[in-house]
């Protein structure tokens, strides 16, 4: 990808007292309405990042030219809730091991991502990654891309709080809320 524009970074401002950390695991409106009910997460803002197309649209992110994933920005307290908590409900809610697709989702747009803002993110998560694959947590190997941050581009207004919003939809019934009750299943201890 070398021959890829680089975009200039974002200004990314972290809230004293939060960490942010920027994940990717299919469409956003999953990742979001999951990573929302955890204690400790502060504020979940879905977008775009990973890409080289500067302030890309929706209908630019679906065609899988632009080098974007769906993402979320987790801006979290970690003293209620470790980044090592929130890796673990991370790879728990979607599948790592499927290149480019989650469900009937496909393209580069719903890669399985994680986009550290420091090295002590990038070490954890792939310590955990390896972790996983050599305890064969998963029957095939975690394809998750673990890349440092560079941009992020908000999503439009009408992908955001979408669950919330839209839970009666098909969409949602269907793909978002088995992720939910999966949450609510495993991690119940560490709901809102």
């Amino acid at each position: 990808m070398d021959n890829e524009l680089k975009l200039p970074a974002t200004d990314v401002r972290i809230p004293e007292g939060l960490n942010l950390i920027t994940l990717g695991a299919g469409c956003f409106w999953c990742v979001e309405a999951v990573f929302q009910r955890l204690q400790g997460v502060e504020k979940v803002i879905s977008g775009y990042s990973g890409g080289f197309v500067a302030n890309p649209t929706y209908q630019e992110i679906c065609t899988g030219t632009t080098g974007h994933a769906e993402v979320i920005q987790v801006y979290y307290d970690p003293s209620v809730i470790s980044l090592a908590e929130l890796l673990e409900v991370f790879w728990a809610t979607h599948d790592p091991t499927t290149l480019n697709r989650q469900g009937a989702d496909a393209g580069p747009q719903y890669r399985s991502s994680i986009f550290y803002h420091n090295p002590e993110q990038e070490k954890l998560a792939k310590t955990i990654k390896d972790q996983l694959n050599d305890t064969k947590v998963f029957d095939d190997p975690i394809v998750t891309e673990i890349s440092a941050f560079t941009n992020f581009y908000p999503a439009e207004e009408y992908h955001r709080d979408y669950y919330n919003q839209n839970g009666a939809q098909p969409y949602c019934q269907f793909v978002i809320k088995p992720k939910i009750d999966k949450l609510k299943k495993f991690f119940a201890e560490r709901l809102k």
